[in-house]
């Protein structure tokens, strides 16, 4: 991917300010300290592709790092194509505390918004 199209993606994911104080408060914890917050696409799940969340110590050439606010989110070049238009966001409710992701790429999702299909 070029350096132009990376920065055209880069401009269509975004984290909100919540997502950016949470992620920024986890990996400032001892044992996430020097992470990223990794962001993937895969498939399955009850509506065809899902959410994956994990931590990453680096970046791989490809990946798009979005930083923010202390935050650092980084995601594959091809769950990217998928998440275009999107953004990470945290909230909390009566019921709990999540990342959410919205995505406009999503025809439809599960109950739950952890997976979804396009």
């Amino acid at each position: 991917m070029s350096d132009t199209a990376l920065a055209e993606k880069s401009a269509q994911f975004a984290v909100t300010d919540a997502a950016a104080r949470r992620i920024a408060f986890i990996l400032s914890q001892e044992e996430h300290k020097g992470m990223m917050l990794r962001i993937a696409v895969s498939g399955g799940g009850c509506s065809g592709f899902q959410y994956g969340f994990s931590f990453d110590d680096r970046a791989a050439s490809g990946d798009l790092l979005v930083e923010r606010e202390g935050a650092k989110v980084v995601i594959d070049e091809t769950s990217l194509e998928l998440l275009a238009g999107a953004q990470i966001d945290y909230v909390e409710d009566m019921i709990g505390a999540s990342f959410q992701i919205k995505n406009p790429v999503a025809k439809s999702s599960c109950g739950c918004g952890n997976s979804f299909s396009v």
